[in-house]
C-alpha cells in the first residue's frame, strides 16, 4: 500500500547469443535449448488497475470521513453571485473548521486572486478555485515517509494519550513488515501496561521483534531496542513513547532524555521524530506540533481520526503556521484506514 519502502530489482543477465561480436559456435550448447514459454506480458493497465481501485475505495472513505467539515464549506457556493456576502460566510465557514485565523486570511486573499484573474462570474466555479488554493496551501506538507538510507531507521513516535499512537505504530509496522522490512519495536511506554500489551499485539501478529521491560525505564528501553536494531540487522526500529501533554513539563523533558539516549546507541538516530495527532481536537492539535517540535524537532505528522471530524481544516491551519511534513492520516481503526498523505485527494474530499 505505501510507496515508502521499496527493495531493488536484481539486474537480469545478459543473453551471450545477445552479446555484440560473439561468436554463436561459442555459446554454451545449454543457451541453444528451445527458449522456454514466455508469459504474456502484463499491460501498465493490468498492474496499475488494482492499486487505482484500492487508492479510490480509499477516497471515497476520506470523502465521507470529511463530509461534515466540508459540507459547511461547500454550501457558501450555492448562491447566485459572487459578493462580499459570500466571502464572509466562506470566512465563518473555514474559521469553524478550525481552519485558523492566518490561513483563512491566506485562503480568502488567494481565492480572490484567483477569481480575479480568472474572470470567474458563477458561485459554483469559486469551489474549484478554492479547492486549487487549498492543495497549493497543502501541497509543502506532502513528503514520504523515507525508509532505508539508515539501518536501523529509527523512528521515534509520540503522542498525547488516546490520539491513536500505539494503533498507529501497528499499522505501520504491518504495512512495513509486509513490504519485507525487519521491524523491531521498542516499548518505552512503560507506564501505561496497556500500551506495553497492545503492542506486543501487534509484534505477534506480524511475527516481528520487541523489547520490552515491565516498568522499565523508557530511556533504557529505547536504548536497548536500537543497540539490538543495529546488532540483529534490523531495517526499522519504532520506538513507542509513553503519551503525554505538552503542559507536563517533567515528561516532555523526558522525551528529551529518550532521544539523548538513543542517540548514545546511534550518533545518526533518530532518523525519524513522528507526531501522531487527533484530527478532531483541532486548533490544539495545532498547539501540540508546535509545542512538540519545540521539544523534539518534528520530522513528520500522522493524522488520525479524521473520520466524521468538523475540524478537519486543522491541516491548512497546520500548514500556515507549522508546516512540518503529514506522512498519513487515517480515517478509521481498520489497517486501510490509513493511507499516504496527497494534498490534492485531502482538498478535492474536504470540498467534496
Amino acid at each position: 500500500m505505501f510507496s515508502f519502502f521499496r527493495k531493488k530489482s536484481p539486474i537480469p543477465a545478459a543473453d551471450p547469443a545477445a552479446v555484440q561480436g560473439a561468436d554463436p559456435a561459442a555459446v554454451p550448447a545449454a543457451s541453444k535449448s528451445p527458449p522456454a514459454p514466455v508469459a504474456p506480458a502484463l499491460s501498465a493497465q493490468d498492474v496499475l488497475a488494482p492499486v487505482a481501485a484500492t487508492r479510490q475505495g480509499w477516497l471515497d472513505k476520506l470523502k465521507a470521513g470529511l463530509r461534515k467539515t466540508g459540507s459547511s464549506i461547500a454550501t457558501v457556493f450555492t448562491g447566485t453571485q459572487i459578493d462580499d456576502k459570500l466571502y464572509e460566510e466562506l470566512e465563518t465557514a473555514l474559521l469553524m473548521a478550525d481552519t485558523g485565523v492566518k490561513a483563512t486570511e491566506h485562503l480568502l486573499q488567494d481565492l480572490k486572486r484567483r477569481v480575479k484573474d480568472s474572470k470567474t462570474t458563477e458561485p459554483a466555479a469559486v469551489k474549484n478555485l478554492l479547492i486549487e488554493s487549498i492543495t497549493d496551501l497543502l501541497t509543502p506538507l506532502q513528503m514520504n515517509l523515507s525508509i532505508g538510507e539508515h539501518k536501523p531507521t529509527v523512528i521515534m513516535v509520540a503522542g498525547v494519550n488516546g490520539a491513536g499512537k500505539t494503533t498507529s505504530i501497528g499499522k505501520l509496522t504491518k504495512h512495513l513488515a509486509d513490504s519485507g522490512a525487519r521491524v523491531l519495536l521498542a516499548a518505552a511506554d512503560t507506564f501505561r501496561a496497556a500500551a506495553r500489551e497492545q503492542l506486543a499485539v501487534w509484534a505477534d501478529r506480524n511475527t516481528v521483534d520487541i523489547i520490552s521491560q515491565a516498568g522499565g525505564d523508557p530511556a533504557a528501553v529505547s536504548f536497548d531496542a536500537v543497540s539490538a536494531g543495529k546488532a540483529r540487522g534490523h531495517d526499522v526500529v519504532l520506538v513507542d513513547t509513553a503519551g503525554r501533554l505538552p503542559t507536563q513539563t517533567h515528561l516532555m523533558e523526558e522525551l528529551k532524555k529518550i532521544k539523548r539516549v538513543v542517540q548514545k546507541a546511534d550518533a545518526t538516530a533518530p532518523h525519524e521524530v513522528l507526531l501522531v495527532i487527533d484530527g478532531n481536537t483541532g486548533q490544539n492539535a495545532l498547539m501540540q506540533v508546535k509545542s512538540f517540535d519545540d521539544t523534539l524537532g518534528l520530522t513528520g505528522l500522522i493524522v488520525t481520526k479524521l473520520d466524521g471530524t468538523a475540524k478537519g481544516g486543522v491541516l491548512c491551519a497546520i500548514a500556515r503556521e507549522k508546516p512540518v511534513p503529514v506522512y498519513f492520516i487515517g480515517v478509521g481503526e481498520k489497517l486501510e484506514d490509513l493511507e499516504t498523505f496527497n494534498a490534492r485527494e485531502f482538498a478535492q474530499a474536504l470540498l467534496s
